[in-house]
């Protein structure tokens, strides 16, 4: 993964430019990206493609992720999510993302983990405030508190 700071506003916003090459790993490039910009509230959108990924759907009767594996070629048709920090002050990202299979089909979730092939090309916008994750004690999910 590449990763070019695009521009800096006198009021703190940032905006960078990550590229991943194939074979990259997403998330951990994503967690290694934030915790060296030291990101603490950003948004994140991204269009390429992947080799195969693993998505998680949040069952709300269990209160807990189903896993979806995509073990085939898909482009990303869109992928959009937030970096804050958790409790312990480490990258706390929440991606979600459709994928768009060959047929024309898609499949949707929450991005646990994939693997890029050829490309994929991250825009992140970062601002000057923090946003904090907070386990919510009725879903036991993460969530943004203010």
């Amino acid at each position: 993964m590449k990763c070019r700071l695009l521009d800096t506003s006198p009021s703190g916003l940032r905006t960078l430019v990550a590229v991943f090459d194939t074979g990259d790993e997403v998330m951990a490039g994503l967690k290694e990206l934030a915790t060296k910009e030291k990101l603490t509230a950003a948004q994140l959108s991204a269009i390429g493609a992947f080799v195969k990924a693993e998505l998680a759907y949040f069952d709300w009767d269990k209160k807990q992720y189903q896993p979806i594996r995509v073990d085939e070629q898909v482009e990303v048709a869109s992928m959009l999510g937030d970096i804050g920090v958790d409790d312990g002050g480490a990258p706390a990202l929440h991606v979600h993302l459709v994928l768009g299979r060959r047929d024309g089909s898609a499949v949707a979730g929450h991005l646990v983990e994939a693997t890029v092939r050829p490309t994929l090309e991250v825009v992140i916008t970062e601002t000057p405030a923090h946003l904090h994750r907070r386990q919510d004690p009725a879903t036991g999910l993460a969530l943004i508190r203010f």
